[in-house]
């Protein structure tokens, strides 16, 4: 098990200065782990933003996170490998900005006491979320959820419930004005 303190010394020296560079780019690491990959190391680094990560955004916190990772060669010890990725759509929501991001969209919630339960959600602050659940509006705290994921929808949601959780009555073109 030598290998695996000798990991979590280098994801742990790493963390801070890998972290500070993708914050520069505008987003926030979500995950960093370093493993052992035959001769070189493979550097996994998972980022995300407000508004999600664009291909051309990953590939911009990719040449900073390599330029961090050369600048320490010393703490990898030799060659790596670097794979910068975003967060997939099964990525349970944490934070109000990922509930944020999810507005309009179906979540499965598992909370910490009651049936788990699919609802779309409505607007999010700091605290929770309006949801629109079996047809009424509920308020949902973050700390009632113990899971949270966002469902994957093949069609477009009905136009009833977007209308609900946008605050119109019937949901057509002029309510919306």
């Amino acid at each position: 098990m030598a290998n695996q303190g000798q990991r979590d010394t280098v994801t742990a020296a790493l963390e801070p200065l890998v972290a500070e560079a993708i914050a520069e780019t505008g987003f926030e690491l979500e995950q960093l782990d370093v493993a052992q990959a035959g001769r070189k190391r493979l550097v996994r680094v998972v980022v995300d933003g407000d508004d999600g990560v664009s291909l051309d955004q990953v590939a911009l916190v990719s040449r900073a996170v390599a330029g961090v990772l050369d600048e320490h060669d010393a703490v990898l010890g030799g060659p790596y490998t670097l794979e910068v990725t975003s967060p997939g759509v099964d990525r349970p929501l944490t934070r109000p900005r990922q509930w944020h991001r999810a507005r309009l969209r179906l979540v499965k919630v598992r909370p910490i006491e009651g049936p788990e339960f699919l609802g779309r959600v409505g607007d999010v602050d700091d605290g929770g979320v309006e949801m629109l659940v079996a047809g009424a509006l509920r308020r949902v705290s973050y700390a009632e959820v113990s899971h949270a994921v966002v469902e994957v929808e093949f069609k477009q949601p009905p136009e009833a419930e977007l209308a609900m959780l946008e605050g119109r009555a019937s949901g057509t073109e002029e309510d919306a004005r």
